[in-house]
C-alpha cells in the first residue's frame, strides 16, 4: 500500500471518499470546488492509516473485545476503557509508511507553518447523526514532530467517553467506525465564527444567522463567549445583537492558544460590517446550493479576506415536505389529526396517498395536507378557522398570524366555490404545522 493510501490532499477530494477522509475530510474537498469560496489548504491522513497504526496489535485486540460488551449507561466501565484505549494508541509508533505521507505533504509548505489538526470520523458530519466536538482538535500546532503527535491524539479522541457512549446509544459498530485526520493550514482571523444558512431555532430556511467573535472560533465553539449576532434574509439584514465580548482565543507563540481580555475599547463593538455580513450570506448560500442541504458553516476574516474552515450539514432541522416550486405553502400533520403520532412505514405512506381526496406531502414519514389554497380565499379562510376552533384553537391562532403576513399566501376573490375544510382532531399541535418558504 502507497503513500497515496495514507494522506489525500484536499483537492484530490470529494464526497466519493468519505470512508477514507471522514466527514469533515470530505466536506472541505468539496468546499474547494466551489467557485469564490476561499479554504485554507491541507491535507487528511486517511482512515487507512488509522487502520495500519491499530491493527494487528494484541492490545488493542482485547481493548475492542472488551470494549464490544459494554453498555451506554456503564459509565465507569466506559470511563476506564476509554482511558485505557487513548493511552494506547497515543504510545504507538507511527509507522514509517504514514510518517513518509505526512512529511511529503509538510515539506511543501515553511517548516515553521501552524496547522490546525482536526479528527474527522467516517460517522461524522452525516445528515443523520451530529458528531461534532465530539473528537478533538488542537490549533497552532507548528513542526513535524508534533504533528505526529496531535494525529495520534486525534486518533485517540475516537475513544472519548463522550464519543463512545453516543455511539453506543445510536449502535453504531465500534469497530466499524474508524478516524480520519485533517491537517490545515492555521488562519489568524481578525473575527471569526459560525453561519447557519437556516435559522436553527425555528427552522426557518429563508432565515440565515451569523454568530461572530474577536480572535479565533473556538470561544464561540466552548461557549467561552456569548458572541454578536445577525439574521439576514433575501440579502438584507433583518436584526443585530451586540454583546460584550469580553474574552477572545489567540494563537500562542510558539504553538497552542490561550485566552486573552479583549480591549475595554472593543468590547461592544459590532464584530462585523454589513458588507461582511452580506458576504458570508452570499457565500453561506452557495455552499448550501452546493450540498444541497442547509449547512452550519465555520467561518473567519483575515485581512478583510473570508475563509471557510468546516461545513456540516444541520441535523437539528425538521424534515419539510419538497415542493416542486417556490410558492409558500402551509403544512398540516395528518397523522396527528387521526391520532397517529409514530412515523409511518412505506406501505403505509402508499396506500393513504394513494386513496387521499386531496394530495398528501410526506416528510420524516408522516404525511401532511397543504392548506394554503385554502388560506387564500375569504371563504376557504373561514373555513379552516372554524375547523381549528373546533379542534385546535392554537392552531387556529398559528394560521392568523400566517393570514397577517399579507405577502405570504396571495388571497384570491371567492368565485362561488368553497375550499373542502380539513378536519382536526383535538391533538393536532402547534408545532405540526409548517411554514415552506417562510
Amino acid at each position: 500500500m502507497g503513500n497515496k493510501a495514507y494522506t489525500l490532499g484536499f483537492k484530490e477530494i470529494n464526497q466519493t471518499n468519505l470512508p477514507l477522509v471522514g466527514g469533515k475530510g470530505a466536506n472541505l474537498g468539496e468546499l474547494m470546488r466551489i467557485d469564490g469560496v476561499e479554504v485554507p489548504d491541507g491535507f487528511c491522513v486517511t482512515t487507512n492509516a488509522y487502520k495500519q497504526a491499530v491493527s494487528y496489535n494484541p492490545v488493542f485486540e482485547r481493548l475492542f473485545r472488551q470494549m464490544s460488551a459494554l453498555k451506554s449507561d456503564d459509565r465507569k466501565a466506559i470511563n476506564e476503557m476509554g482511558e485505557a484505549i487513548r493511552n494506547a494508541i497515543e504510545e504507538i509508533p507511527v509507522p514509517k509508511s504514514i510518517m513518509d505521507g505526512v512529511r511529503k505533504h509538510l515539506e511543501n509548505n515553511d517548516r515553521l507553518q501552524p496547522y490546525a489538526i482536526r479528527s474527522s470520523a467516517t460517522a461524522e458530519d452525516l445528515p443523520e447523526f451530529s458528531f461534532a466536538g465530539q473528537h478533538d482538535t488542537y490549533l497552532n500546532v507548528i513542526g513535524e514532530e508534533s504533528v505526529l503527535n496531535h494525529i495520534r491524539k486525534c486518533w485517540a479522541s475516537l475513544f472519548t467517553d463522550r464519543a463512545i457512549v453516543y455511539r453506543l446509544k445510536n449502535k453504531f459498530d465500534y469497530s466499524k467506525v474508524y478516524l480520519a485526520v485533517v491537517v490545515q493550514k492555521m488562519i489568524f482571523p481578525d473575527t471569526a465564527g459560525i453561519m447557519f444558512t437556516a435559522n436553527p431555532l425555528n427552522g426557518n430556511r429563508k432565515m440565515l444567522s451569523i454568530d461572530a467573535g474577536f480572535g479565533l472560533g473556538e470561544s464561540l465553539v466552548s461557549g467561552l463567549v456569548t458572541p454578536d449576532n445577525y439574521t439576514v434574509r433575501d440579502g438584507k439584514i433583518t436584526e443585530k445583537r451586540i454583546s460584550a465580548k469580553t474574552l477572545g482565543i489567540y494563537p500562542s507563540m510558539g504553538g497552542g492558544t490561550a485566552e486573552q481580555q479583549i480591549a475595554p475599547e472593543q468590547i461592544n463593538v459590532h464584530a462585523l460590517e454589513d458588507d461582511q455580513i452580506l458576504q458570508l450570506e452570499r457565500i453561506g448560500r452557495e455552499i448550501e446550493l452546493h450540498f444541497g442541504s442547509p449547512q452550519d458553516i465555520e467561518w473567519c476574516i483575515a485581512n478583510d479576506l473570508v475563509y471557510i474552515l468546516q461545513a456540516r450539514p444541520i441535523t437539528s432541522l425538521y424534515p419539510v415536505p419538497q415542493a416542486e416550486d417556490q410558492n409558500n405553502h402551509v403544512y398540516i400533520s395528518v397523522g396527528h389529526q387521526q391520532m397517529m403520532t409514530d412515523p409511518m412505514k412505506p406501505l403505509g405512506l402508499s396506500l393513504w396517498q394513494h386513496r387521499a381526496a386531496r394530495p398528501m406531502f410526506e416528510a420524516a414519514g408522516r404525511l401532511f395536507v397543504d392548506v394554503a389554497d385554502s388560506l387564500a380565499t375569504p371563504a376557504g379562510r373561514e373555513n379552516l378557522l372554524t375547523a381549528m376552533e373546533q379542534h385546535d384553537p392554537l392552531i387556529k391562532e398559528a394560521l392568523i398570524e400566517i393570514i397577517k403576513r399579507e405577502d405570504f399566501i396571495k388571497a384570491i376573490p371567492d368565485e362561488g366555490k368553497v375550499p373542502v375544510p380539513v378536519k382536526a382532531e383535538k391533538n393536532l399541535l402547534p408545532e405540526d404545522i409548517f411554514i415552506a418558504g417562510s
